[in-house]
């Protein structure tokens, strides 16, 4: 009898560890898209960057097609909020984080952006790494719904 149930213990901590390791996981992605939209909500597009791989193999893909590399889609935020008006306040709401692979996440969700110069929403995707004991964002879909 208690080795049937010393089998079972045996067989189950693995599957305990790597849910644990998953919450965990999830907890420290969505600590960087909280960061994100703090740093954004106070004007601060240079911390709302760093949740990004800082890399030339970064892709964004939006209503203007994809945009590769850290520092361009910088200057595309830049661009598209060119003001603290045109920043307002953003709300992210996460519907799923999943993981891809070891050291890999999808992150599914919306972002709501109220402002005085016209409120916006859509949805987006992230794919996020683990690189160097970091989550960044290697990939970013987001589209506008309204």
């Amino acid at each position: 009898m208690y080795k049937v149930l010393f089998l079972f213990l045996f067989l189950a901590l693995p599957t305990i560890a790597q849910e644990a390791q998953e919450t965990d996981d999830k907890k420290a992605i969505t600590a960087v898209l909280t960061a994100q939209q703090e740093a954004w909500n106070n004007y601060d597009i240079k911390t709302f960057m760093k949740g990004y791989w800082k890399s030339e193999e970064l892709k964004f893909y939006g209503a203007g097609g994809v945009v590769k590399g850290w520092q361009s889609t910088l200057e595309r935020y830049q661009k598209s909020y060119p003001s603290k008006a045109h920043f307002g306040k953003l709300r992210f709401v996460l519907n799923d984080i999943s993981k891809i692979n070891e050291g890999a996440y999808s992150v599914m969700g919306e972002y709501y952006l109220t402002r005085k110069v016209g409120n916006t929403n859509g949805i987006f995707m992230l794919i996020l790494k683990k690189m160097e004991g970091e989550w960044k964002i290697i990939a970013d879909t987001s589209a506008k719904v309204n």
